[in-house]
């Protein structure tokens, strides 16, 4: 793919691909494009032209055309459908075992969420996510594994009731004093030389911003060595 062909054509303005981006939209498709690079899919070359048109694209159709040659599971998740109508699973049980696990994008938060990770990393995004009960209670074993949690405004996370065994735990998130607590997390369980990370949505732009400078600066170093 040149440059050229990721020069999007003129959008009808009603169409959904019109609409604009958000940094949330632009992160999901960097995601998509670094683990596409990392399975082969794209050469290092293509990887940096692609984050560079990704970090200002404007709409999803923009979005779109970055990842249109890649597998059909990659893409924008396009723009924010309803929430389902159907209330969300009371219990939802998750196991990872050397692998990579994410919930992000529009998903909905059960009353319990039960969690099994070995030697994994994973992610719970609730900055879209359908929010459906007051309190979710979730439930943890983490084995050399790592656990980041992104949260909106609102968003309450309580670490207190979780056991940690050589690992650590952070939270980076700013509240604002008086304002409502639209979902309180319990988080319990326990933790053996693993890490958790509670961070709200400017603290992962920061992290993201932060990983991509420094993944240019090792390329130009190889590449001038």
């Amino acid at each position: 793919m040149s440059r050229r062909d990721l020069v999007p054509d003129p959008l009808d303005p009603g169409d959904p691909h019109a609409l604009r981006a958000s940094h949330e939209d632009r992160d999901e498709v960097v995601e998509q494009l670094r683990v596409a690079a990392g399975d082969g899919r794209l050469t290092a070359e293509e990887l940096d032209e692609r984050l560079e048109t990704a970090l200002t694209a404007r709409t999803y159709g923009e979005l779109a055309l970055l990842v249109r040659d890649l597998p059909t599971s990659a893409g924008p998740s396009g723009p924010p459908r309803a929430v389902p109508a159907e209330p969300a699973p009371e219990v939802v049980r998750l196991a990872a075992s050397h692998s990579n696990l994410e919930r992000v994008g529009r998903w909905a938060v059960p009353l319990r969420l039960e969690l099994e990770a070995k030697g994994a990393n994973v992610l719970l995004d609730f900055t879209a996510a359908a929010v459906t009960h007051p309190v979710l209670d979730l439930a943890v074993s983490l084995r050399h594994s790592n656990l980041r949690l992104v949260v909106p405004a609102g968003v309450v996370v309580e670490v207190d009731e979780l056991a940690v065994h050589g690992s650590n735990v952070r939270q980076r998130v700013g509240q604002q004093p008086g304002a409502p607590d639209l979902l309180r997390i319990r988080l319990s369980g326990d933790a053996r030389s693993s890490s958790v990370q509670v961070r709200d949505q400017q603290h992962r732009q920061l992290g993201f911003w932060a990983r991509l400078r420094e993944r240019r600066a090792a390329r130009r170093q190889a590449l001038a060595a």
